[in-house]
């Protein structure tokens, strides 16, 4: 900014004496209405609409690849749900990270964000998107006004591989053996039904601060369906549930509901099934996001040996 605006200059501060601040120059025209701006942007992404074939509703497709050249199998790919509100996040993650893999212990990955043509962060669509059947524990949000559609899961599920999963890769070098999934609260609820249903669909399962006192009956039910297929249909997934800390105050007590099943699962010494369970100090529901994100990239993009 030019010198002429402002000047720096010496606070008066007894107790600490060298604090500086900047202080406007009246003898200056000028001000910062007359400084040329324009809009932030995202380098090397790019977002479009896409309507599935159920014609249910539109999705914001949000796509970030890296500068990088891709490796000789293509590139590893993160699929991120609620992307309107989280893409940004995991992008800057990607490109810091993934400048040094030696270092950082992440290799450059694209970014297939699905979200919502919205201005805003969430979209209701997502109780049908994110939940297996309609609740019978809940009839309102927590603001008192009634739930959205649910129970379009599948319907979702169904999306992401038979027509998004495709047509990324067209138009992009990927890694079909490295496809990861995240998703946060009601998506990571999905991310445990599409590990349930379909764990051959991605090779790694991320599942921020989970909604696990949804659907309960029919999570028990879907988990008890996988357990029984495993020995007749090994699997090949690593799975990690992040929580917050202060999560634990919430009655819905999802920290405890996700430690368990983490227990559950390891103890099945299932080979091809590994799964953890992490749980990061002082962080609420909505805080820990940047956490699990920054996690995920050392997690699903770490350099093969």
């Amino acid at each position: 900014m030019s010198s002429s605006v402002f000047n720096l200059y010496k606070q008066n501060n007894e107790e600490d004496p060298s604090v500086m601040t900047f202080q406007p120059n009246p003898t200056v025209p000028g001000s910062l209405e007359h400084i040329a701006r324009s809009t932030v942007q995202i380098p090397n992404a790019e977002q479009w609409t896409m309507k599935s074939r159920s014609g249910h509703h539109d999705y914001q497709i949000m796509v970030f690849k890296p500068a990088e050249p891709p490796p000789p199998s293509g590139y590893p790919v993160i699929y991120l749900l609620d992307a309107n509100s989280v893409f940004g996040t995991m992008v800057e993650a990607i490109r810091v990270q993934g400048r040094r893999p030696e270092k950082t212990g992440a290799v450059p990955a694209i970014v297939v964000g699905i979200g919502y043509p919205i201005k805003g962060p969430f979209s209701p669509h997502r109780y049908y998107d994110f939940t297996p059947q309609a609740t019978t524990e809940y009839t309102t949000k927590s603001d008192g006004t009634p739930l959205p559609e649910q129970g379009g899961a599948d319907e979702f599920l169904r999306f992401i591989e038979e027509e998004l999963k495709p047509d990324m890769e067209q138009q992009f070098r990927i890694d079909r053996d490295r496809q990861a999934i995240f998703g946060h609260s009601l998506g990571g609820l999905f991310v445990i039904h599409a590990l349930f249903t379909k764990p051959e669909a991605f090779r790694y399962y991320i599942a921020g601060s989970p909604s696990l006192h949804w659907n309960q009956k029919v999570m028990q039910a879907e988990e008890q369906e996988f357990v029984a297929r495993l020995e007749q249909h090994p699997v090949n997934v690593r799975v990690w549930i992040g929580m917050g800390e202060q999560e634990k105050i919430h009655p819905a007590r999802n920290n405890d509901k996700a430690s368990t099943l983490t227990e559950r699962l390891s103890a099945l010494k299932q080979p091809g099934l590994d799964i953890a369970y992490t749980e990061f100090e002082e962080e609420n529901h909505v805080s820990v996001l940047p956490f699990l994100i920054s996690r995920t990239m050392r997690f699903a993009c770490s350099p093969e040996s």
